[in-house]
């Protein structure tokens, strides 16, 4: 038997991979295989918040990375982490980080700035340079 916090952790970890998709409380609860009332009292319970909070929390989190690394419009951010009402992303989001998507975007460098290194470059950069086992040290100069 499986005890109930690991079912609560599947929703959880449900609400975390797919945030952007329009998750219901009744569809975390099915993935918990329990009813929705007593999934949100327990979820609470374990996590400190409910659901339908857990799952927006996750939303602007991702929505605040966006800000941070893309040049997306603040619109499309809204609709790509799964909220479907721009004044209701805004206020959200300001009550959650104290500014507005567009204050909070203009106090980091654009994202054009950053700088895109291919995948092979930062694979072959970050290849460990130590010596493996029983291989002997060349001498300096040779």
């Amino acid at each position: 038997m499986v005890p109930p916090s690991r079912h609560l952790l599947r929703a959880r970890d449900l609400a975390d991979s797919r945030y952007a998709e329009p998750l219901t409380v009744a569809d975390l609860a099915r993935a918990a295989c329990l009813s929705p009332a007593h999934f949100s009292r327990e979820f609470r319970r374990a996590f400190g918040e409910s659901p339908h909070e857990y799952l927006l929390t996750r939303r602007l989190e991702r929505a605040a990375a966006l800000l941070r690394n893309t040049d997306r419009p603040v619109t499309e951010i809204c609709f790509a982490v799964g909220l479907t009402s721009l004044g209701s992303f805004t206020t959200s989001f300001r009550r959650v980080f104290g500014a507005s998507p567009s204050t909070y975007r203009a106090s980091f460098p654009p994202a054009r700035r950053h700088i895109r290194v291919p995948d092979c470059v930062a694979r072959a950069h970050g290849r460990p340079r130590n010596r493996t086992f029983r291989e002997a040290e060349r001498p300096p100069g040779s």
